[in-house]
């Protein structure tokens, strides 16, 4: 009698092969914008579509962004329900990863800024109290004006790695290049985490692998972006990972705690899922005794991480006020900075000059410490009336969901409350949705749209739509929430 074989993965329909390659056709119509216009060091500040439309290769760049985004994010839109295979998700996005890996930087210019902030700290000078204009970084006018005079707003941990790529580089040529490897690692490390999640979870691997890592910002932000949000989502994922695998255990609480601290010390945004992480390493009985018990240990391994990293790095904790110049950049993708502009716009109307935007933002911020608060307390709820879960379904099945999904949706308000919004911020919420949400269509589509908003060379479209952009955000923001209010009243009823 022969033993069975491998089992036979299933035959791929012709559509998702015409995913695969139209998204590879896009991935490519990319890179080869960003070489005709991408954010190149010697490319020209402060420019406006119609200034790169007039350009020699204006005309060239801006088709080939337009068709190249069309293409990726129609292919990605296309498999949202999931991929044939995760293997088959797998391959798929490392296909389209590879024109963007080596095109130049694109959409964005905040690599240069990486780089200068870690030449100053390689030259003795401590990023979180100079500015890189004042530190004297060589490359200088590759940087966003805006971005000069403002200390670093990234953690010890991400200086480090911005200074080593720094030392291995040499030139700016070489820092870009290391920069860009150190975002692909990040990224490894959440492909590696997110089939175990996934499962955990109860989703289809397949989903979530091609959500988190074949979508448009991905590949355009993180990969030829080379943004540092990457190497937080991989630290988050991996900390979260230990917890749901090894709840209770004191030595992987304290080891996901430190990974957890590392993704803080990258950016601080991070920290708003460490308390569903603590709800996801309490193994059996949900009681607060318990919560203490196993959260202390998780605090300890992120308080060690915090204090280790701060000693190790020279700086201390100056990079927790080098976070407020975040909010520098004004633009209406952010809705309370929109809702903010328009309430300036009506004071106008009447001759008043309300100043609206950073009462907005305020008011904001506390709204989003309330909803974090929330989600936690019905998180916490939920899983209090599951202590007797095993008669129904598997505990850790009920505890990764709840707790995954809670800081899934902890993201999902950090964005959309913060006081400013750029593309890649959705890839954060982005990846532990795709791990947990049950539709997807709601947050698929805004990925989608954002993917649009920067053009090669890292213009922003929200930059030149001040006024059109801040009411039809007012509007979107107003409409969801009617909408919410009426299906809490018929849950009610």
């Amino acid at each position: 009698m022969t033993a069975p074989g491998p089992p036979v993965p299933p035959p791929v329909s012709l559509a998702a092969l015409g995913a695969r390659y139209a998204g590879l056709a896009g991935a490519v119509l990319l890179a080869v914008a960003g070489y005709l216009g991408g954010a190149l060091p010697d490319a020209p500040l402060g420019v406006t579509p119609a200034s790169i439309w007039r350009a020699p290769d204006g005309p060239a760049t801006l088709i080939c962004w337009l068709a190249g985004t069309v293409l990726l994010v129609g292919a990605w839109w296309s498999l949202r329900e999931g991929a044939p295979s995760t293997r088959w998700a797998y391959v798929t996005a490392g296909l389209w990863a590879l024109p963007l890996l080596v095109a130049p930087p694109l959409g964005s210019r905040d690599v240069y800024s990486y780089a200068c902030q870690g030449w100053t700290y390689a030259h003795g000078v401590d990023p979180y109290t100079v500015g890189v204009a004042a530190a004297g970084c060589p490359w200088l006018d590759t940087v966003a004006p805006i971005w000069r005079d403002t200390p670093a707003p990234y953690g010890p941990v991400f200086v480090l790695l911005a200074a080593l790529a720094v030392g291995l580089g040499g030139g700016l040529t070489g820092t870009i290049v290391a920069l860009r490897v150190i975002a692909v690692a990040g990224l490894l490390l959440a492909a590696l985490c997110l089939p175990a999640l996934a499962r955990a979870a109860g989703v289809p691997a397949r989903r979530a692998v091609w959500l988190a890592l074949a979508g448009p910002l991905v590949g355009v932000h993180l990969v030829a972006g080379a943004h540092n949000d990457a190497v937080m989502l991989g630290l988050l994922l991996c900390g979260l990972l230990v917890v749901v695998r090894r709840p209770g255990r004191p030595a992987a609480l304290l080891l996901a705690g430190a990974l957890l601290g590392l993704a803080v010390t990258v950016k601080a945004s991070a920290v708003v899922v460490v308390p569903f992480a603590v709800l996801a390493g309490m193994p059996d009985k949900y009681t607060v005794r318990a919560l203490l018990r196993h959260g202390g240990w998780l605090a300890g391994g992120l308080l060690a991480a915090l204090l280790v990293t701060s000693a190790v790095s020279g700086l201390g904790f100056g990079w927790v006020g080098g976070l407020t110049h975040s909010g520098d950049s004004e633009q209406w993708t952010s809705p309370p900075t929109a809702v903010g502009f328009v309430v300036d716009y009506a004071g106008a109307l009447v001759g008043r000059d309300p100043q609206a935007v950073p009462v907005v933002r305020a008011v904001a911020l506390l709204l989003l410490v309330g909803v974090l608060v929330v989600l936690w307390w019905r998180a916490w709820q939920t899983l209090r009336g599951s202590n007797d879960a095993r008669r129904v379904a598997p505990v850790e099945t009920t505890r990764s969901q709840v707790a995954l999904h809670g800081a899934a949706l902890a993201l999902v308000a950090t964005v959309v409350l913060s006081p400013v919004f750029h593309p890649w911020y959705a890839t954060w919420p982005l990846a532990l949705l795709a791990l947990t949400a049950a539709r997807t269509t709601w947050f698929v589509l805004p990925a989608a749209a954002a993917a649009f908003l920067a053009l090669p060379d890292g213009t922003n479209l929200a930059r030149v739509t001040k006024a059109p952009g801040a009411l039809a955000m007012t509007a979107l923001l107003l409409t969801a929430l009617v909408r919410a209010a009426r299906a809490a009243r018929r849950r009610h009823r």
